[in-house]
């Protein structure tokens, strides 16, 4: 059981840490050409908009994954956010190649 869990938790930690080298050096679809924050978020399952008393966009967090771990990014602390059985794994970026806060903003403005 004592292996299991570990696996668990360092399974999350790698998918976590992905993520956020993913948003912060961007990637390649399998086409060859670089990811932009539009195609990653066409494969989001939720998101949750953080705005202001007056409405205004301060961030929102995207669900890129869930049922087992659930990820979420959080574009106000620029962190990623894993959460499997009880594990908790957080993973910072410091910059957003894909420029998904842009795009998450322009859909905002859009509802």
């Amino acid at each position: 059981m004592g292996n299991t869990i570990k696996s668990t938790s360092n399974h999350l930690k790698t998918q976590v840490q992905s993520i956020a080298n993913d948003l912060q050096h961007g990637y390649a679809s399998d086409e060859g050409e670089d990811v932009n924050g539009y195609d990653y978020l066409s494969d989001a399952f939720d998101i949750e908009y953080i705005v202001s008393s007056k409405k205004q966009f301060l961030g929102a967090r995207v669900c890129v994954a869930f049922g087992g771990p659930n990820i979420w990014i959080n574009t106000k602390t620029q962190t990623v956010e894993g959460y499997w059985w009880g594990e908790t794994e957080f993973a910072s970026y410091s910059h957003d190649s894909m420029d998904i806060e842009s795009v998450l903003e322009e859909l905002w403005e859009c509802c």
